[in-house]
């Protein structure tokens, strides 16, 4: 099993993993595109995986890395002591060849708590914590933690103190603009992170009652941006290069942050570090380079789950990788029936190579449509 940096595939149109970047602007002639630094972490570039619980394992960090992010952030891990035997959470703080800087996520409401929770993570390879905030999970605000804990600044204040005077790397924090549209205080929650001595804030553009519906709004993050001296990450929506730097501009943050958008689809990070840094748009990638991607996200699953729950965690990536694509629909249904991972790879080479017979280049049906109009 691969654990190095060396390129899955080549692309004779722009390398996958970052390399022949020697031919782009250096990041000072870019508005967009900067070197960002977490301590004494100076990451590639300004561009940030979210936390997802259930997709960003080790595997998911690694692959969104070499595809260009600067940091992955680690699914979040709990903080109560008595779950830091389980598997899962086991799972979770397995950081075993992954491209450093490693940061890992934690959630809880007891400040000292939420202090163990941040040296045991530290203890196991953690360079950065970061802090949910922002979570809006039943099961997570019902215990008033994640983004619930935004109703009570005090308490955001004393878990803060308490993890960055715990831990001798980095703090971060991710937040939600606040518990709902009329109790926005993304500003407050800044300034008590500030002087609490956190490193770098995270701002998703939806309220804790917002869940995921609606848009995000960027409002919230450019005056947060605005009344504070943390560098700010802003979160939510961010689908394309061109949404990336519409929302770098708009709010004057320092980064974007990529969650739903790279589910299944990793290269999202190399599209964006390119239109940074060139203004210009990648043509969509080869269907061959893709298949060989999802092959090895496929094997790296199986590996690091084992070959029967890897099988059950494999289902989602592939429907996220295969949505809109020709066939996928049908492809899906089948693919949610097969129980080996044998099963898997050779429809997984089926498909790909149907796919290929129509088109070199991955096209989804919107495009294609379009096309035909």
């Amino acid at each position: 099993m691969r654990r190095d940096m060396r390129p899955i595939v080549e692309n004779a149109d722009f390398h996958p993993f970052g390399l022949g970047l020697e031919s782009l602007p250096p990041f000072d002639q870019s508005p967009f595109a900067t070197l960002m630094q977490i301590g004494a972490h100076v990451l590639r570039n300004n561009l940030f995986v979210a936390p997802m619980a259930g997709v960003t394992d080790r595997p998911f960090r690694q692959l969104c890395k070499r595809f260009g992010a600067g940091l992955a952030v680690s699914e979040m891990v709990t903080s109560n002591s008595l779950l830091y035997g389980s598997e899962k959470t086991r799972r979770r703080a397995n950081h075993e060849g992954e491209v450093s800087p490693i940061s890992v996520q934690i959630a809880g409401a007891d400040p000292q708590m939420m202090a163990n929770a941040a040296r045991y993570n530290v203890e196991r390879g953690a360079e950065i914590i970061d802090i949910n905030m922002g979570c809006p999970a039943k099961k997570v605000c019902n215990v008033m933690a994640g983004s619930a804990l935004l109703k009570d600044e005090p308490l955001v204040g004393r878990i803060l103190e308490a993890v960055v005077k715990a831990v001798p790397v980095p703090v971060t924090l991710k937040i939600r603009t606040g518990w709902d549209k009329n109790n926005r205080n993304a500003v407050t929650i800044a300034r008590i992170a500030e002087q609490s001595g956190v490193q770098l804030l995270a701002i998703h553009g939806r309220t804790r009652a917002c869940g995921y519906s609606g848009e995000a709004e960027y409002d919230t993050i450019r005056e947060v941006k605005q009344r504070t001296r943390l560098p700010v990450i802003a979160n939510g929506d961010i689908t394309t290069p061109e949404k990336a730097r519409q929302v770098l501009e708009y709010t004057g943050a320092d980064g974007v942050m990529i969650g739903r958008a790279a589910q299944g689809r990793p290269w999202i990070f190399r599209e964006i570090e390119h239109y940074f840094r060139t203004g210009e748009l990648l043509p969509p990638p080869l269907v061959s380079e893709i298949r060989a991607v999802l092959v090895e996200h496929l094997h790296e699953l199986y590996a690091f789950y084992g070959r029967e729950t890897g099988v059950k965690v494999a289902r989602k990536h592939i429907s996220w990788y295969t949505k809109g694509l020709h066939g996928s629909a049908a492809f899906r249904r089948e693919m949610n029936q097969l129980a080996t991972c044998e099963e898997q790879l050779a429809a997984v080479e089926r498909f790909f190579t149907e796919l290929e017979q129509q088109d070199q280049r991955l096209r989804y049906e919107e495009a294609l449509v379009e096309e035909a109009a």
